[in-house]
Order: structure tokens, then sequence, then C-alpha cells
């Protein structure tokens, strides 16, 4: 529920064909269709408990009220098919947390957190609270812009939907993944791809990055603005360029971070942060390489290579122990190669402790990380922060990569020649294989209004490189954020004041600022991560 929480659970996409591009929903499309009106409405309540349960920190608690007392909420009724947009309807549900200085009121700043499928609906809210000694970016834009919060479609308190089963979860058969492992795990995705793509097809169809767009603007006339500003992260870049593109004489400022590639297929997508990954990885070697308390080498190298024969070792005869329900792989190892800077440190402890291990029970370290009490079922009536559903048709609805099995497997076995250590982290197997609705290219392009594109220099989940391709399709300013933490300009102080000045005069400053603070320690939040990804 913090700005953190949020936008992790909207964590790490595009396609190839012919272009398809709407500037706007056509007059004739507009003629048949009711605008739409905002149907205010009292607000969830929220207790202390679920509260607790979403992650909100206890001192932050009375701000998070505080808050809430200001937020306004609402729907809207938007067409599901904007092809047809007088048949059937869904909602889209809304906050609005209105500007303080209402006497220089700029207008209305919708924001998104990512996904896609993560709720932006308490976004405004969560962007207004920060840790002790950082000034909330939410409460700088907040002077003087109304905070747009909502759900897109799918998601939280608007209209959703859940399939039974979206495949396998958890983690890969211990050891290597043989051919077998990968085919039998192929057919179980296709399985459940097919089964849930089939179950709503109507609505899933509908469930679209172009359609989230659309509603946004609708969202913009029902307040009875001009235009609407925009503040994206992750899978929300995606979202703030392509309502740029479909809505252009409606778009005001934009901001975007962690910023998604201009075309969407997973093929590419899994290749580009394969290979971000092991450039990463190969940072954390040098680093670890200076310091050698932790006895993995002192050169990148050698680092390098006693980090494969710990994967390696782990593979061939994986570490168990009694306290723990965990089997310790070489797909553990990768994992913590795979770490951002300022958690290199806890990872290289939990390695060294692992390496080192000889009795049936697990090290401090190691126990530690899994020492976190069962959060159980959450409170009645507390809010979904994500919607898998919504994640999976997004993503399947729009990629047009291969999705069969054998270059799938290929360009695995690829990445793990290349990367002996994180190449395993490449999935193997096509998220979207057996989704039987047909996908849709998305054709973006520069529509001129202000935008900025923050990007990490050395992120895994959004490649820096990935920054640069979107600029060159849509135009925009560049800012370099100098780490490697995803979605990190909305908490970094001098990233963050950069957002506000944006905001408020149109101005950039300086191309680059520092980011998250990048000193490794051992202590922090491991991040468990497997796979290509479905989440930006």
């Amino acid at each position: 529920m913090t700005l953190p929480r949020t936008i992790a659970a909207a964590a790490t996409l595009l396609a190839v064909g012919a272009p398809m591009f709407t500037p706007e929903p056509s007059a004739a499309a507009n003629a048949a269709d009711r605008p739409s009106t905002v149907s205010w409405n009292a607000c969830p309540e929220y207790t202390d408990e679920m509260l607790a349960w979403l992650g909100v920190p206890a001192e932050a608690v009375p701000s998070f009220h505080e808050l809430m007392a200001r937020t306004e909420c609402g729907t809207i009724s938007v067409p599901l098919d904007y092809d047809d947009p007088g048949g059937e309807r869904i909602t889209v549900a809304l906050t609005r947390l209105k500007a303080t200085d209402q006497a220089n009121r700029l207008g209305s700043l919708a924001v998104n957190p990512g996904g896609p499928g993560g709720s932006g609906y308490l976004m405004p809210l969560d962007l207004s609270m920060a840790p002790p000694g950082v000034t909330p970016v939410g409460l700088e834009l907040n002077e003087r812009y109304d905070l747009i919060g909502f759900d897109p479609r799918g998601v939280g308190y608007s209209t959703s939907y859940d399939c039974a089963d979206l495949g396998p979860g958890g983690r890969h058969p211990a050891g290597v993944v043989t051919e077998a492992d990968a085919r039998e795990m192929y057919a179980a995705v296709v399985a459940a791809n097919r089964e849930c793509s089939q179950s709503n097809a109507d609505f899933l169809a509908q469930l679209t990055t172009v359609n989230v767009a659309h509603d946004l603007d609708r969202i913009r006339a029902a307040l009875g603005e001009d235009r609407m500003n925009f503040l994206g992260v992750s899978w929300g870049t995606w979202l703030g360029a392509v309502y740029r593109s479909e809505h252009p004489r409606h778009a005001g400022r934009v901001w975007i971070d962690s910023v998604a590639p201009p075309e969407f297929r997973f093929d590419e997508f899994a290749t580009v942060r394969s290979n971000a990954v092991g450039r990463d990885f190969t940072r954390m070697a040098g680093w670890l390489a200076e310091h050698d308390e932790y006895g993995f080498g002192t050169t990148t190298r050698a680092v390098e290579k006693s980090l494969a024969r710990l994967a390696a070792a782990f593979d061939a005869e994986p570490r168990v122990f009694t306290d723990l329900d965990f089997v310790f792989d070489g797909a553990f190892v990768a994992m913590a190669g795979d770490q951002d800077a300022p958690t290199w440190a806890l990872a290289a402890r939990l390695l060294a402790d692992l390496r080192d291990a000889t009795g049936p029970e697990a090290p401090q370290s190691v126990k530690d990380l899994f020492d976190e009490p069962d959060r159980g079922d959450p409170p009645p009536g507390t809010p979904r922060l994500f919607n898998e559903t919504m994640n999976q048709a997004v993503f399947c609805n729009e990629d047009l990569g291969d999705r069969d099995f054998d270059s799938t497997w290929a360009d695995y076995r690829k990445a793990l020649k290349k990367y002996p250590v994180t190449g395993r982290l490449r999935g193997f197997v096509p998220p979207c294989a057996g989704w039987t609705i047909p996908p849709e290219p998305v054709r973006l392009r520069d529509s001129g209004t202000p935008l900025v594109l923050s990007g990490h220099r050395y992120e895994t989940l959004s490649p820096y490189e990935w920054t640069w391709d979107m600029h060159d399709e849509v135009g925009g300013k560049v800012m370099t954020v100098n780490d490697d933490v995803h979605g990190s300009a909305l908490m970094s102080p001098d990233c963050a004041g950069r957002i506000a000045e944006f905001f408020e005069t149109g101005r950039v400053g300086s191309r680059t600022c520092v980011g998250a603070p990048s000193e490794p320690e051992e202590t922090g939040t491991f991040a468990f991560a497997e796979g290509s990804g479905f989440r930006f």
C-alpha cells in the first residue's frame, strides 16, 4: 500500500505486424454513445487492520486517514467495446484528491503504478506518504493539481473478472530444467490460457491498453478538463505513451518512469531483459571483488566463475534444510545475482552462508529471509492491489511474439550458454501460448505534447535501452536516473523534485538525477523472481 509496495505490485512487452492507430474515437462512435459523467459516492472505509494487511506502516496510518478524509470517490460508465459504443457498459472507479491551492490550480493529474493489473485507486495517497526525511512528491504535486487515481478496467473496484486458473505457479522443478520438464510446463500453460481466454472472451478481448487509454480520456471529459496530465510507472509508461498517441488533443504534461519498449512482443522482451540481467550481474561481481570478506574472489571474472560453480553445485545437489520448506538450487543463485544494488550485500551474505552451511538447519541469515509472519487472509473489504487475469489479458492481447515451444526453448538454451548464472531467469515457456484471442498491434506516434521519459541506467526490469527506443518513437526529453531500482524516481528526493518542477513549470532542468541510495547493506528485501515475468 505504501508507494514502494504499490509499484512492486505492479512487477516487469510488445508487437510486430500491420500498425493500427486511431487518434481519437470517431465522431460516429461519439454520436452513438452517451458522454460519461462521474457518479460520486461515499469512499470505502479502511480500518487500521486492513491498512496493516496492505503494508501501511503504523506511523503512516494517521496520514492515510487524513488524506482519505480529503479524497472523493466515484465511478464512470464506459463502453466495454469502443467499436460498439451503444453496446454493453462497464464501470471504471476513480478517486480525486483536490488541489490544496485551488486559486492557482493547474488541472488534473492522473497516476498509474503499472502492472498491467495494478490498482491505481489509492495511488494519490501512496504518492503523498513517504519514509521519514523524504518530502512526498504527491504532496508537492497536490498543491496545484487534483490527483486522479483509478482502477483500470479489469482491476479492483472497476468491472473485473477472474479466470479460475492462470497456469502453473510457484518455482520450477529443482535443479537443471530438462526439455521434458519444459514441455510439460508448456502444455500446462497452453491449456490454462486456452481455458481462461475462452471463459469470458467478450470481456477479456476488451482488456487492452488502448481501451484503458480511452477510459482515461472519458475520465478527463467527465471531470470537465480540457487536458489530462499523466504520471506513470512501469506498464503505466506504456499507458502514458498510448494515451498521448490516441488522444493528442487532450494529453497534457506526461512523465513516465522505468520506461516500457515501444513494441510489445514477449520473445524480444525476454532477450533484452536477459541481457540487462547479465550486465548487472557483472556489476555485482565487480562489487563482490572489492569485498573479499564474502570469499568469492578478488576480480570480477573470478567472482563470476565462483558463482557459476556454486550454481552448478546447487543444481547437482540442491540444498535443503530441516527447518525450511524451500529448495536452494542454481535458480536461487541466479535470483541472488539479479538484485538491485542496495541488496547486493544481503545477497552476498546469503550465498556465502549457504555455501558454507554444514548443519541440517539453515543458517540464521537464510532463516531471517523467510522469517515473515503469515498475514493470513485479508480482512473483509480489503481492496485487491493486483488482478492477475487483467495482467494476462492485456499482455496477451497485444503480444505478437513467437509462442511456440521450440523457438522459446532454443532462446532459453542460448541465454544459459551466454550467461551461465543468470541465463536461467529467461523464461523457457512463452507466457501467452494457447491464448485464443487474436492479438492486435498498437502504433505509437509523437504527438508533440510535453513528455519526459526517466530511464534507469542499470535497471533490469525496464532496461535502459527501452527508454531511448521509446524516445525514438514518441519524442520527448530523456532524464537518466543513475541507479538500478525500478520506479525509484518517484521516491528519490532529487528525481522527485524534477518531477514536481516539470508538472508545475513544464521544465526539466538537469537531464540526470541520482536515484535510490546505492550503498549495499546486509538488510532489505530480497526479490524472488524467476522466468521472464509478466509484471513491469
